[in-house]
């Protein structure tokens, strides 16, 4: 069996019935796989054996793969990874918060990027990338004159965290961040270039997408945000991150900064912890604080609390259009938060 066959609620109380601790990690690696579906299939059946649970990405590129490990297979996992010629001693980022319930099941799919930059392969030298710095060496970075600091990320990511005075793409998607922060750059050729993403992996791209532009000095923060924070503890720096780090796992955020920089979209108190909204119609991802959540059971809008609040059959029937209903106007972008405010 080479999938996962349980439904949520099944995953769920087993995850909660383990009586041991998981650590939850990330690791990539850019490098030219064969036979992806097989490689697929290999790592499915190995990584179940050990019990871990994650999302993972194989590419003709590479992979890319976020997880949760049983902390008495954490060695284990290094050992299997390091006895393969494509993954020996890929390194591994350890996230910052964990509660061990980052994920509940195990997603070990083949896709034609790890990363879905919307570019075609070959359209530049993504090997060509740029210089990779320590946190120390980025912070040092940031103090020098004419320096350009570029958040590689979506803009509900930096909404709730970020490095000061960064520039902040208001990109939906990953495919949307190199063509955008290529024009917010133009005319920067010159400058002194850092970029940062989540553990990265969307800043290897970048770097080399901008050196393939012409930009001399382009810089980015080994590890990323993970690393960062791990590094900045263990060697007692100063932390020029605020905020939160957002991750895409069950987590939704891990606290990086006390500072709480963005509020909640419904009422405006300062907030900063991203949701799904209940709907299963929906599952709009939006800032949502404690008191909104109870006043509107965990969803975005009037409509969506109304529609998640009627029977399973009914749900069904406006999903499959067998209803129509005026009430039933999901909030689907994410660009008008105003939309969803509720005082």
């Amino acid at each position: 069996m080479l999938h996962n066959k349980l439904d949520r609620q099944q995953l769920t109380d087993k995850l909660n019935k383990e009586g041991f601790k998981r650590v939850t990690l990330s690791f990539y690696r850019y490098v030219i796989l064969e036979e992806t579906q097989a490689l697929r299939d290999r790592l499915f059946a190995a990584f179940e054996a050990m019990g871990v649970l994650g999302r993972i990405y194989v590419a003709r590129e590479g992979i890319n793969a976020q997880l949760s490990v049983p902390e008495h297979n954490f060695n284990l996992l290094r050992d299997y990874l390091d006895t393969s010629v494509f993954f020996a001693q890929v390194p591994f980022k350890i996230a910052v918060e964990d509660d061990g319930k980052s994920f509940i099941k195990l997603v070990v799919k083949v896709r034609p990027q790890i990363v879905a930059d919307g570019l075609p392969d070959g359209a530049f030298d993504v090997t060509n990338v740029g210089r990779h710095l320590t946190a120390q060496e980025f912070n040092q970075a940031m103090d020098k004159p004419e320096t350009v600091v570029v958040d590689m990320r979506n803009f509900y990511e930096s909404e709730v965290g970020r490095f000061e005075n960064a520039i902040l793409p208001d990109a939906d998607k990953t495919k949307d961040l190199l063509p955008m922060s290529l024009e917010l750059l133009k005319g920067k050729e010159e400058q002194k270039v850092l970029l940062y993403c989540t553990g990265g992996i969307r800043c290897e791209k970048a770097s080399a997408y901008l050196r393939h532009h012409g930009f001399k000095d382009v810089n980015q923060l080994h590890g990323g945000i993970i690393a960062y924070a791990h590094q900045v503890k263990e060697q007692g720096l100063t932390s020029r991150f605020v905020g939160k780090n957002f991750v895409f796992d069950s987590r939704m955020g891990e606290r990086i900064g006390n500072e709480i920089i963005s509020s909640c979209h419904q009422c405006g108190t300062p907030c900063d912890s991203h949701v799904n909204c209940l709907n299963d119609d929906c599952h709009l991802l939006f800032i949502q604080c404690e008191s909104c959540a109870a006043e509107m059971n965990g969803c975005c809008t009037p409509e969506c609390k109304h529609t998640a609040s009627l029977p399973l059959e009914e749900q069904l029937a406006l999903r499959k259009g067998q209803v129509k209903e005026d009430a039933h106007a999901v909030f689907k972008s994410r660009r008008r938060p105003k939309s969803l405010r509720l005082k």
